[in-house]
């Protein structure tokens, strides 16, 4: 495990959280250079399967074709850019029509057809079809790049390796979703997940299962931040009543009996892996001021399927946490906002804290945060 240290960090500035110039900015250096969390395979079950990926202006259709392959097209018509697909999931059946003029897509994103363009001058079918994204699947779990030319999904999340592959989440199915929007900005949310400094005060419920100081970092640097946690109870889980609301996924073996590993995956997914389930949050920022957040819980299918499987303890105990963070944040977002705001200093326990700080102004171009100097 690492050392957990912030080096003598301060926070970041208060216009880090509210210029629109900065937002925009890390729109072109952060959100269209990484690889983006959008979902899980389980949304595209069969051919024809599809689900949305909206961040700013950008939308992308992600479907399943015919051939089994998952591809994703930018939402908009070669015609006049009317958008594709306006709900947020379902299924195309064998094609893609536009509701404005019905220009056809195969699921390839290929154009089928064109009404009424024969004999247009110069126009080709061929050269008209969908405009292609960036898509990848790591583990079951769906990614997009919005830039051009991406690096392999395997190098973003390559600190995982070894990590995470026993809990199996490509066969996993979610149960359940949830969707929070927030007036806070996205960072704060990073900011949130990775300490538990607040938890006695904020979380006393988390932090009778999980006291707050039984915690250690496996990665502490770089894109991928995170580690174990462990329960007061090890045959217990992060539940309303502390008890397990699914048997232990099939894989694990004893030694994650009693723990539950929580990693951020920079800029858009906190990853949550417990003994019975996995939580995924997807932060996708909507302005410099909000974000949505986005979580999906996954169980396994067998212990979804069995007689009186029931997983709202681990829904309703996440729920009532989340909503407790998301105070928080906001809460934060609005002290930050102050002309009197300035840059405080890191406890030992922010450590993680310091290390996004770090990416972050990497991924941003900018210098690292200065380090507190002691009175002499």
């Amino acid at each position: 495990m690492s050392e957990r240290t912030a080096h003598g960090q301060r926070t970041l500035s208060g216009e880090s959280f509210t210029s629109e110039e900065i937002f925009r900015e890390e729109g072109e250096r952060i959100f269209r250079r990484h690889w983006l969390a959008a979902g899980h395979v389980a949304q595209l079950a069969a051919p024809g399967s599809y689900f949305l990926f909206e961040l700013g202006g950008e939308s992308v259709i992600i479907v399943r074709g015919d051939d089994g392959v998952v591809r994703a097209h930018h939402n908009l018509c070669r015609h006049r850019g009317s958008r594709l697909c306006d709900e947020a999931q379902g299924e195309l059946g064998r094609a893609i029509q536009c509701p404005y003029h019905a220009w056809t897509y195969g699921l390839d994103g290929a154009l089928r057809a064109a009404p009424n363009m024969q004999g247009v001058a110069g126009f080709e079918r061929a050269e008209h079809g969908l405009r292609p994204c960036a898509v990848a699947e790591w583990e079951g779990l769906v990614f997009v790049h919005l830039g051009e030319a991406p690096g392999p999904i395997e190098s973003a999340v390559e600190p995982l390796a070894g990590r995470v592959e026993r809990w199996r989440l490509r066969e996993l199915a979610r149960v359940h979703r949830t969707h929070y929007e927030v007036a806070a900005n996205w960072k704060l949310f990073f900011h949130n997940y990775n300490e538990c400094y607040h938890c006695p005060n904020a979380h006393p419920h988390l932090n009778r299962l999980t006291p707050y100081k039984n915690t250690a970092n496996d990665l502490a640097e770089g894109a991928v931040l995170g580690g174990p946690m462990w329960m007061t109870d090890a045959d217990g889980s992060m539940t309303m009543g502390g008890e397990r609301c699914a048997p232990l996924l099939p894989g694990l073996d004893e030694a994650d009996r009693g723990q539950v590993l929580y990693y951020t995956l920079f800029p858009s997914m906190f990853l949550s892996l417990h003994p019975d389930y996995v939580l995924v949050h997807r932060a996708v920022p909507l302005s410099r001021v909000a974000t949505r957040i986005v979580c999906d819980w996954y169980f396994h299918p067998e212990a979804v399927a069995a007689p009186g499987f029931d997983p709202q303890p681990a829904i309703e105990f996440w729920d009532l946490t989340n909503r407790q963070d998301w105070e928080l944040c906001a809460n934060t977002h609005r002290g930050v906002t102050s002309a009197a705001y300035v840059p405080g200093p890191y406890s030992e326990l922010e450590s993680q804290l310091a290390a996004f700080d770090r990416e972050y102004l990497r991924a941003m171009g900018r210098p690292a945060r200065p380090a507190i100097v002691a009175a002499s």
